[in-house]
């Protein structure tokens, strides 16, 4: 049986930039900092504005101090035992946060989602991504306000040991969740021909033997069911799944298959329109 590290939440990172969707990650960041006794630091960055952008601006500028004072006085209000603190500074957010979170040794980054703006889009979603391609740990981005705890987990997962690590991580943020994992096979053309059983092929009974060992590791969740194994492409079948369960927290890896240092492009389409809250685990 294999081992997994134990994983605690003591120290919690949330991203604000004052608006709604950023106020559920506070939300549920809070939550969890809550549930586990953790500290929790809200982050905001001050992003330079080019002097034409700011001529145009025609609302008073925001004070971020008093933003976020007033933000962490109200979280204090609502969780006195609350350890909240807060981190703001001149930078971009694609470098801030992850950088902070290393200083900080943060267990889990909590983001939300930007507002959808046509010009402005882009920039918001490659911040985002950003953030989730250099953090040294995990990234939950919120996106239910109710800020419910989970029930249903949903999990796209490769059989290997960062899957499993993923999968800990979300028992441990969602304890009473009911687990399901689901692994796209990926087959060759010659698997594909009519004549061939796919069932008995030699690509599917490697993927049975790899969930055998996969599931003998030490520290995943209660409740994972037996994972599926389901030929085709991971979009498809993890929609299909996802229509399916009504899952309100997708598990996905972050890295590409080919660099595990890059953000997959799986995991930056899926981010760009998360079906509910999601949880981007990074690899080893």
């Amino acid at each position: 049986m294999h081992g997994l590290p134990v994983f605690q939440l003591t120290t919690l990172l949330a991203a604000t930039d004052f608006s709604q969707r950023s106020a559920t990650a506070v939300a549920r960041a809070a939550e969890l900092a809550r549930e586990h006794k953790a500290r929790l630091v809200l982050v905001h960055a001050i992003e330079a504005r080019p002097p034409t952008v700011q001529r145009l601006r025609l609302r008073k500028p925001v004070d971020p101090v008093a933003r976020i004072e007033a933000q962490m006085q109200k979280l204090r209000e609502t969780y006195p035992d609350l350890d909240v603190t807060c981190h703001i500074a001149a930078a971009k957010p694609g470098d801030l946060v992850p950088q902070l979170a290393r200083e900080l040794g943060a267990d889990l980054i909590v983001l939300g989602l930007h507002m959808a703006r046509r010009v402005l889009e882009t920039v918001r979603l490659t911040n985002l991504e950003r953030i989730t391609q250099n953090a040294p740990c995990p990234i939950l981005i919120a996106h239910d306000q109710a800020c419910r705890p989970y029930r249903t987990v949903l999990g796209a997962i490769t059989f290997a040991p960062a899957s499993a690590k993923a999968l800990q991580i979300a028992a441990t943020i969602a304890p009473e969740g009911e687990f399901h994992a689901i692994h796209a096979l990926q087959l060759p053309l010659s698997a594909k021909l009519p004549s061939t059983d796919i069932m008995k092929s030699a690509e599917m009974t490697e993927a049975e033997l790899l969930r055998e060992t996969f599931m003998t590791f030490k520290g995943l969740p209660k409740s994972l069911s037996l994972p599926e194994i389901v030929p085709g492409g991971v979009h498809e079948v993890l929609q299909f799944r996802i229509r399916e369960l009504q899952p309100d927290l997708v598990v996905i890896g972050s890295h590409s298959g080919r660099d595990p240092n890059t953000l997959g492009n799986y995991a930056r389409d899926l981010m760009r329109a998360p079906p509910t809250d999601m949880l981007v685990a990074k690899p080893d």
